[in-house]
């Protein structure tokens, strides 16, 4: 009975993934809103979640701007675990089926919550990065920019001027960088899918992208892990699972509409 029910409900969901397909291969414009989920599978976890970083260190200590302004060299024990993950992490399959889409035209652009850097390595373009990108660090005090990469493991990192630079991501208590929402908001307010990918949509401001897009008459495709609140109030087509094995038979599927000349 157990096989069954697993057989049936697998079944379900190809079918629900052949809807999508159609869907994105008949828009003129999709979009993606991309969160954690699809990075746990590169070894980056929630950092909300069992075992991530806000389980061993309270935000309110090292996670807000005003910790790191008050005391940078503390806030940096924290960040030398989170930039440790980072540099271990490769794209996953969800990552690089998202830029196979845009690749296949079948994908406008990437609003990302994910300070990862993993979709650009992926080769998609024009991701838009609501908190900053930890690649790059910046001095508060100078505006100077460098690569983390150059910087040495367990060292805290100082600018030329020798202040102590910061990730250029948004910390609790910043804003995200000009113009990022007004291009988001841009985007989807002109599309005519949103594909969720890996985001609970809880989160203050991406978590008003998806209902932006649907007050524009968006379809909703949510892929996650488990339902969200975005499940039965805006979701047009729900695919649950991990997201590196929906998005590659989305893919897969959008392939196969394409080549057999199904939507044009």
């Amino acid at each position: 009975m157990i096989r069954c029910h697993e057989s049936i409900v697998r079944r379900n969901v190809r079918e629900e993934i052949r809807k999508a397909a159609e869907i994105i291969c008949q828009a003129p414009k999709t979009v993606a809103l991309t969160g954690a989920g699809i990075s746990v599978e590169s070894g980056i976890p929630d950092f909300r979640s069992v075992g991530g970083l806000w389980e061993r260190f309270d935000p309110m200590e090292y996670g807000t701007i005003q910790a790191f302004l008050a005391n940078p060299e503390k806030v940096w024990m924290m960040l030398h675990e989170m930039s440790a993950l980072m540099k271990r992490a490769q794209p996953n399959p969800a990552h690089k089926g998202l830029a196979r889409l845009q690749k296949m035209g079948k994908l406008h652009n990437i609003i990302t919550q994910n300070i990862d850097n993993l979709h650009q390595e992926s080769g998609a373009t024009g991701v838009i990065e609501f908190h900053g990108n930890c690649r790059t660090l910046v001095c508060l005090s100078c505006g100077q920019r460098f690569e983390a990469e150059k910087i040495e493991d367990g060292v805290t990192p100082r600018c030329d001027c020798g202040a102590i630079l910061k990730p250029d991501v948004v910390f609790f208590g910043e804003q995200i960088p000009s113009g990022i929402l007004p291009q988001a908001y841009a985007l989807v307010s002109s599309c005519h899918v949103l594909l969720v990918v890996g985001t609970s949509a809880e989160v203050t401001p991406a978590n008003t992208i998806p209902y932006t897009a649907k007050m524009a008459k968006a379809e909703i495709v949510e892929i996650n892990l488990m339902p969200t609140v975005l499940t039965k109030s805006l979701t047009d087509i729900f695919l649950q699972g991990k997201a590196s094995e929906i998005v590659t038979e989305l893919v897969r599927e959008v392939q196969r509409i394409m080549s057999e000349g199904e939507v044009t």
